[in-house]
């Protein structure tokens, strides 16, 4: 079993071991964890008993409110290292010199690190579809905290990206939560 699967399995023994007024507590948790998010955590919810407005609200809110800290950390990141690329200081030198001819301080060390296959995927989306096409097909490619640290530290208006990760958070726990019930029903309809 591998860690996402062992994180998913202990959060439904979860809910199915507290009070019931805990459970969509337990669901709003699940959907704060990368991986999972809030089509995930609103499956465990509805699986785990919970009903499955209540398992999705509680499931989207999760999310959301990781989303929105990890936007405000890494605008507040990006303001930061922004404000001190003003003032270039280079490696040896002086005040107004710099590593590179690009005077951006940062020398061959940025093009040197790989980038990951869900980042080149979401990349293209972020070409191709702009800010919303990449914060809705975002999660087919990488958790939904990564697209938003991604967008937000590439220079995207966190209004902006907060909108589109707040649409795509309510558009994929729908469907993650009508998967679940509609599995649950036909599950039930055939015994």
């Amino acid at each position: 079993m591998n860690p996402v699967e062992q994180v998913v399995s202990n959060f439904q023994q979860l809910v199915a071991q507290v009070p019931e007024v805990v459970q969509p507590l337990v669901a709003m948790l699940a959907g704060a964890i990368p991986f999972v998010d809030g089509e995930v955590a609103a499956m465990i919810g509805v699986l785990g008993g919970i009903h499955p407005v209540l398992a999705a609200v509680a499931a989207a809110t999760g999310n959301f409110v990781s989303v929105l800290v990890v936007v405000a950390v890494t605008s507040r990141t990006r303001s930061a290292v922004v404000g001190r690329r003003r003032v270039p200081v280079g490696v040896g030198g002086g005040p107004g010199t710099s590593a590179n001819p690009d005077g951006d301080g940062l020398g061959d060390l940025a093009s040197s690190t790989p980038v990951s296959k869900g980042r080149r995927r979401l990349n293209r989306w972020l070409v191709r579809f702009g800010v919303p096409g990449a914060s809705v097909l975002g999660p087919l490619a990488i958790p939904g905290q990564f697209t938003a640290a991604i967008l937000v530290g590439s220079g995207t208006p966190r209004r902006w990206v907060l909108l589109w990760q707040a649409v795509s958070i309510v558009l994929w726990t729908s469907v993650g939560t009508v998967s679940a019930w509609a599995a649950l029903a036909v599950m039930a309809g055939a015994s």
